[in-house]
């Protein structure tokens, strides 16, 4: 993979997509959480290794990241030596803007007073630090989490090892293999004329309304996900489906899929273990506040969402 990839990402939806309005779209908002452009992903440490003043190391704790009190910058190689966090556990990232990037966890919470050092939730971070930064920071706690995570081979205990070439772990003792965790779930649109279905999970931390959300079943496609999950949250059926964007969503390894689809039959049952309230909205409605910019959500509405009368 190349630092183009962004590039090429785009030439596919332009192509998908007949050069319409979402080829615009797959170009991402500045606001909104992506991997930056100029970013180019590494699976192993470059050789001969960078030199620390060249290097960005992502720092994490309980999936808070470590950062400057004073500027929300990542902590100096000074101050790394001073909090004697073990490099050598460290997980490459990338590239960015010339520099080698690379994410490691630190087990202790407590910090020094008179460092300057703070943890942060990447949430807190939303429209604080540069949006190239934060996608970085979104790509490495995963990394960081995924590396804690797999120190011992599930099977047998065995402590696990990098494999060159590759992102992933091996037990050298009975070969479990272990990659990067990836949650796919999907996230629809459901349209009704001029109309758009939008929900209150019970559980979202901002409690707004949103399009609908899952996660995926083993076993089940992304299509069918989409079928089940507005059955078993709304009680509806939807036909139609297409397929909107992607983004990956660090809270805590999600793969967020996208879709439209048009409203087929049945009326509103909720599940009232997952959804706390469900409506349509149209050009003549109060709509309710947006969900954060950062999130393929917004996007997504923001995209159907039909203009107002007059």
């Amino acid at each position: 993979m190349h630092a183009c990839f962004a590039g090429e990402r785009l030439l596919c939806a332009q192509a998908f997509h007949g050069g319409s309005m979402m080829s615009n779209l797959y170009k991402f908002p500045p606001s909104m959480l992506h991997t930056p452009a100029a970013f180019t992903p590494l699976i192993d440490v470059p050789e001969p290794a960078p030199a620390a003043a060249d290097t960005l190391t992502f720092v994490f704790h309980r999936g808070r990241l470590l950062l400057q009190a004073a500027d929300l910058a990542l902590p100096t190689p000074v101050q790394l030596a001073a909090l004697d966090i073990d490099l050598s556990r460290a997980q490459p990232v990338g590239r960015w803007q010339g520099r080698y990037c690379q994410t490691v966890w630190r087990d202790e919470e407590h910090l020094p007073a008179d460092m300057g050092l703070a943890y942060h939730g990447l949430r807190s971070l939303f429209n604080a630090v540069d949006d190239g930064f934060l996608g970085l920071a979104s790509r490495a706690v995963q990394l960081a989490e995924w590396a804690r995570t797999h120190r011992y081979c599930g099977v047998c205990a065995t402590p696990m090892q990098r494999a060159r070439g590759e992102r992933c772990f091996k037990c050298v003792a009975c070969g479990m293999l272990a990659y990067p965790r990836i949650s796919p779930a999907m996230m629809v649109l459901i349209r009704k004329g001029d109309q758009v279905l939008l929900a209150m999970h019970k559980n979202s931390p901002s409690q707004r309304f949103s399009p609908l959300a899952g996660f995926l079943e083993a076993g089940e496609s992304i299509e069918e996900a989409v079928h089940r999950e507005v059955m078993e949250e709304v009680g509806l059926r939807v036909h139609n489906l297409q397929y909107f964007m992607s983004q990956s969503w660090p809270f805590p390894h999600s793969l967020m899929i996208a879709f439209t689809a048009d409203y087929l039959d049945g009326e509103i049952r909720l599940d009232e273990n997952e959804i706390a309230e469900a409506r349509w909205f149209g050009p003549g409605d109060a709509w309710p506040e947006a969900t954060s910019s950062v999130s393929i959500s917004a996007l997504l509405v923001r995209a159907h969402r039909a203009p107002a009368a007059g």
